[in-house]
């Protein structure tokens, strides 16, 4: 899957947060229901109107974020 078909990032929203394209929905608040035990149905049935490959693009775009940034996840882990 190719997250850029589906993120985005834009100043003008949510002041420049990632964000599910289209929507305000940002990729922060995505994780923020798995960080809890949701679900990708969860997320869906609480946002209607984006898709399985939305939700999984924003998880694949955390992972790709910390795989960049190893070095920082690191120092934030320990």
């Amino acid at each position: 899957m190719n997250w850029r078909d589906h993120i985005h990032s834009d100043p003008k929203v949510l002041g420049g947060k990632p964000v599910i394209k289209g929507t305000r929905i940002s990729v922060e608040l995505v994780l923020e229901y798995f960080a809890e035990g949701g679900t990708v149905e969860d997320v869906i049935e609480a946002y209607p109107h984006i898709s399985e490959d939305q939700v999984k693009a924003a998880i694949t775009f955390a992972h790709d974020l910390l795989a960049d940034d190893a070095t920082n996840a690191r120092r934030f882990a320990a």
